[in-house]
């Protein structure tokens, strides 16, 4: 501090008194901000919340107008029309891949739009959902290829069996799922055929049946669902191997073992019951009985299994 000396002989003055320093430490005030600020929710809220609040109140304070918002969704659609109305969004072919020309004919109907159209247009999920109403389709994939091509690739069922039921005969695949229906069983006459209520819901056993009966298949006609529990298989010459409701398939094994060593489908039987398999029982035709019956000095049988008078007996 400087001091002020008199020039007079012993003369000295004292300086006056020094300001007071400025205390650097912050106020109450500033120091809650400061400390507040440190606080992340805090700053969120003042550098985003605010903000936005302030947006979005000028934005709906702007969109309360009617006339406003009619004329925001008109640019909207006009945006929107434009963009999707451009070529390089425009579907101008279709292809169908592994579609016979049934199915092709069926898929190209149920085509949403006339082509051309726009991309935006053709709902590729309704379009599968309705496309797998078709008994033919078992799947397909659609997708819009670069170049505006449509693509179906097809996946048609495959016919495994015929079930000729009260309203005709339809084919079905290996899982009971109706292809289609035919008006003659000539038409597929590769198909094996079953018949009877309930048969399509068991065309997994029958199939497995049909394999079974591989080294008597040439004389199989069918196998006719009973009570919608077990099988008939059905031959021909008017000839039946009855089924049981569990095990049938080795059932018909042994049957067939039995016909290998005895040849007992080549007989005069026209039923095999194996349905309690531990005590099959054969039914003789009438020939046989007829047989029987004459060896042992009793009156013969008709065709309807009745026993024929005298005089018929001796015209015969």
């Amino acid at each position: 501090m400087p001091v002020v000396i008199d020039h007079r002989p012993g003369k000295q003055i004292t300086p006056p008194a020094a300001r007071q320093r400025r205390d650097p430490a912050p106020s109450r005030l500033k120091y809650r901000l400061e400390r507040m600020w440190l606080t992340p929710l805090y700053r969120r809220v003042l550098r985003v919340g605010l903000p936005a609040f302030a947006i979005a109140m000028v934005g709906g304070l702007w969109l309360a107008d009617e006339d406003r918002r009619a004329a925001l969704n008109d640019t909207v659609a006009s945006v929107v029309t434009k963009v999707q109305s451009r070529d390089e969004f425009q579907v101008r072919i279709m292809t169908i891949e592994g579609a016979t020309p049934v199915v092709d004919r069926a898929l190209r109907a149920m085509l949403p739009v006339d082509l051309p159209a726009s991309s935006f247009d053709i709902d590729l999920a309704a379009l599968r959902l309705q496309v797998l109403q078709l008994d033919a389709v078992e799947s397909i994939d659609l997708r819009i290829k670069p170049g505006g091509i449509l693509s179906a690739v097809v996946k048609e069922r495959e016919p495994a069996i015929l079930w000729r039921h009260a309203r005709g005969i339809d084919m079905l695949d290996a899982g009971g799922h109706r292809v289609a229906s035919l008006t003659s069983r000539e038409v597929r006459a590769d198909l094996p055929l079953i018949t009877g209520e309930g048969a399509d819901l068991a065309t997994t056993e029958a199939l497995a049946l049909f394999d079974a009966a591989g080294p008597i298949l040439p004389r199989v006609r069918g196998l006719v669902r009973r009570g919608e529990r077990r099988w008939d298989l059905v031959l021909d010459h008017g000839q039946r191997i009855l089924l049981p409701e569990t095990g049938a398939v080795i059932a018909l094994e042994a049957a067939i073992a039995m016909d290998r060593a005895e040849d007992m489908l080549g007989r005069d039987i026209t039923i095999v019951d194996l349905r309690d398999p531990t005590r099959p029982v054969l039914r003789l035709g009438i020939d046989a009985r007829n047989t029987i019956r004459t060896a042992r000095g009793l009156p013969l049988l008709g065709p309807d299994g009745s026993v024929l008078p005298d005089d018929k007996k001796t015209e015969g």
